[in-house]
């Protein structure tokens, strides 16, 4: 390896001499074919040398077929011909396969995939991928981890080939398919069927991207795709209904009573049906509820009524130490406890001042564009983030710890931010700067909050269900530490709860939306003891288990909301 200047990384298992070993050739380099079959040859050489064996347990297919006479004599290629002629004369099974091999270096994939650069000012950045979509995509090297069911320990990969046990649904297939769309030989084209097929039942959980050992992402791949596909066409329309949600919740929630009067109607099943067609969703869904009363209009009540937290305005420079005593905190309201649920943001409030904490909540609006990323309006997504860092960055240069509510949008601003905008210092120091709840009342000082203590929950029955996105960007283990310090009984559930944002809503997804939560959300929930607890801080996760299983779900907040 060091004479051919390439280094490899171990993984998989060890066993009979048998060593997985991921090699760093330079496939996509000028002349990196030519390199891979000098060091194969010389390689195999070497352990025919010492009695070794080729084929290892995965045989010998095109890789190592031309290999074969180093490891048995001209009598014997010869023999193996002679068996496959008189079995398959017609050379129609595996042909180029043992017998007659084809080079090894004939139908390599990577050499004949052409670049595919980040549009510029537009879509995601690749950065660790030196902005390039195929090196992204090749990412997959076919160690299968998405096609194990993991859910028992923790993994949440990957809930579609879960539930349909087909290969074009495993993270491994789709990233074939796009290896394919970038090598140009079967796929063609950002828009081929193919490639939407393949990502249709994508749940854009982002499980993979921390899951899978390569850190494949495919949510983000998704994104990209749709992005370049539809770019200044017209969308599916489920794109406008459900991409564009947090302006439709804007819009309802604008006018007092006007929510109320949305939810009548849309309460009516025959109403609710036609809306949902329209909006190229499943008939079978049920219409989300508009809050009666958005979060900031409850927030401005609050203020005038008891004045207990701060001003909403940005802090000016140098506020970072507050003031005598205290310890400031901005809550980042998102779209959804905006619009949608404000239950758990209301809590969020609570608990903040009861932990010591000035609350601040920004006058200007700060959606991530959420619904936009991963229906593929990257433009829309970058509009929309370019506003939240124009509101939320002055809080993290004056030093001040955002909290996030909702765990998805959370994400976006540690996650998909900085991908969107590698050159806005602002996109770091965002990332770096919100945190979620739990992430904050478990943190040392001068950030956390000194010597307070959770609320006893001893006894009480908790089944968490972390959001997908959360599992993948954040984590859990913030959440579990504060749960257990409360005394509480935890069961947290491995694997997404089958809505995953608009997944479940659309069109074509219903039977396999229900599928992913039968595989272990709806089991947890019908097993679950009387007066269990179902913690789900994501809205689509409480909205799943509301309309498939007639069960509320809470916020952590609310769980630690002090009467």
């Amino acid at each position: 390896m060091a004479s051919y200047g390439v280094d490899g990384l171990p993984y998989g298992h060890f066993g009979d001499g048998c060593i997985h070993v991921r090699i760093d050739f330079p496939l996509a380099a000028q002349g990196g074919a030519a390199v891979f079959k000098r060091f194969m040859h010389d390689a195999a050489s070497l352990v025919a040398s010492h009695g070794g064996s080729l084929s290892g347990e995965h045989g010998d297919g095109r890789a190592r077929s031309e290999l074969l006479p180093l490891m048995y004599s001209a009598e014997a290629i010869a023999a193996f011909e002679a068996v496959k002629d008189l079995f398959d004369p017609a050379d129609l099974l595996n042909p180029g396969v043992v017998v007659r091999p084809r080079p090894m270096d004939a139908d390599l994939r990577r050499p004949q995939a052409s670049p595919l650069p980040l549009l510029r000012g537009s879509g995601f950045s690749f950065a660790h991928d030196g902005g390039d979509f195929t090196a992204a995509v090749h990412r997959c090297v076919g160690v299968g981890k998405c096609r194990a069911d993991l859910t028992s320990s923790g993994s949440f990969m990957c809930p579609s080939y879960l539930a349909t046990r087909d290969e074009k649904d495993s993270t491994r297939g789709r990233a074939r398919v796009l290896q394919e769309m970038a090598n140009g030989s079967l796929v063609s084209g950002w828009d081929a069927p193919e490639v939407h097929e393949s990502l249709d039942l994508c749940l854009s959980c982002k499980a993979c991207s921390t899951d899978c050992p390569a850190g494949v992402d495919m949510a983000q791949y998704k994104s990209e795709v749709l992005h370049r596909t539809y770019r200044g066409k017209l969308r599916p329309v489920s794109h406008y209904a459900l991409g564009w949600l947090p302006r439709w919740g804007r819009a309802v929630t604008a006018v007092p009573a006007v929510a109320g009067l949305v939810n009548v109607v849309l309460g009516v099943r025959p109403v609710a049906k036609l809306v949902l067609w329209a909006g190229g969703m499943d008939t079978r869904r049920k219409m989300v509820r508009f809050a009666d009363e958005p979060f900031s209009r409850w927030w401005r009540r609050r203020v005038k009524r008891n004045g207990t937290s701060g001003p909403t305005q940005a802090p000016p420079s140098g506020l970072a130490g507050g003031h005598a005593g205290t310890r400031e905190v901005v809550l980042w309201v998102d779209s959804f406890s905006q619009s949608l649920d404000g239950a758990g943001a209301r809590a969020v409030v609570d608990v903040l001042e009861q932990a010591g904490y000035t609350v601040r909540v920004p006058e200007a609006r700060a959606c991530c564009g959420l619904t936009w990323i991963t229906t593929g309006q990257l433009d829309g997504a970058r509009a929309r983030l370019r506003q939240t860092m124009d509101t939320l960055a002055p809080y993290v240069e004056a030093g001040l710890p955002i909290v996030g509510i909702e765990p998805s949008c959370t994400a976006v601003l540690r996650s998909d931010l900085p991908e969107l905008f590698p050159d806005d210092p602002r996109a770091a120091a965002l990332a770096g700067g919100v945190l979620t709840l739990a992430e904050l009342l478990t943190s040392p000082d001068p950030v956390g909050p000194g010597d307070w203590q959770p609320p006893s929950l001893h006894g009480r029955e908790v089944i968490a269900q972390p959001h997908c996105h959360q599992h993948a960007v954040m984590g859990y283990d913030a959440d579990l530490a504060l749960l257990t310090k409360a005394g509480a009984n935890v069961r947290t559930l491995g694997g997404c709860c089958g809505l995953a944002g608009n997944f479940g809503m659309e069109k074509g997804h219903y039977d396999v939306s229900v599928a992913v939560a039968e595989h272990s959300l709806l089991p947890a929930l019908r097993e679950a003891p009387e007066g269990a607890v179902y913690l789900a801080d994501g809205f689509s996760c409480r909205t799943q288990a509301e309309q498939l299983a007639g069960v509320r779900g809470v916020h952590l907040a609310e769980l630690l909301r002090r009467p």
